[in-house]
């Protein structure tokens, strides 16, 4: 069972923060093998939610949710990660389909807008995201913008 919580920076204990950044940098920079600024500022601006997963006290999943024009120009949903341990029973599912239904409650009837690597274009297919760019490299890996367009009959 999973519970998930939604925290603005300011919410955030020093022991959640510390596990969202582990969970992060565990996943998009020690598995991913990439070096990149995780820290990237975004996570401390007004109106940006952290979205939490978490099983017997333990944060597994987490996304960041972004007012629009933080980093598109609509809604959007970043730094979408699971823990590794907690992989392929359909975390990863769950975790976007929350993130997609907070994103309805905080700004009801946005667009989302995401920045996904090229490889995952289909688990954000399955989701209602459309790709809206051509290849493009991110930190040396391929990304491609996607875009869901949201109405109320969307949410999850």
């Amino acid at each position: 069972m999973i519970t998930w919580k939604r925290h603005s920076f300011e919410q955030l204990t020093n022991h959640e923060l510390y596990q969202l950044l582990k969970l992060r940098v565990d996943v998009f920079v020690v598995e991913q093998t990439c070096p990149y600024p995780e820290l990237d500022d975004n996570d401390t601006l007004n109106g940006v939610m952290h979205l939490l997963g978490y099983q017997q006290g333990q944060i597994i999943a987490c996304a960041r949710l972004l007012p629009k024009g933080t980093t598109y120009p609509s809604v959007s949903i970043g730094r979408v990660a699971t823990k590794k341990s907690a992989r392929g029973g359909g975390l990863g599912h769950q975790l976007l389909q929350q993130a997609i239904a907070e994103c309805h409650q905080l700004w009801p009837n946005q667009s989302i807008e995401i920045g996904a690597q090229q490889h995952l274009t289909a688990f954000y297919q399955q989701h209602g995201f459309v790709q809206t760019s051509a290849m493009y490299l991110e930190d040396g890996i391929p990304h491609v913008d996607m875009k869901k367009s949201m109405t109320t009959q969307d949410a999850h």
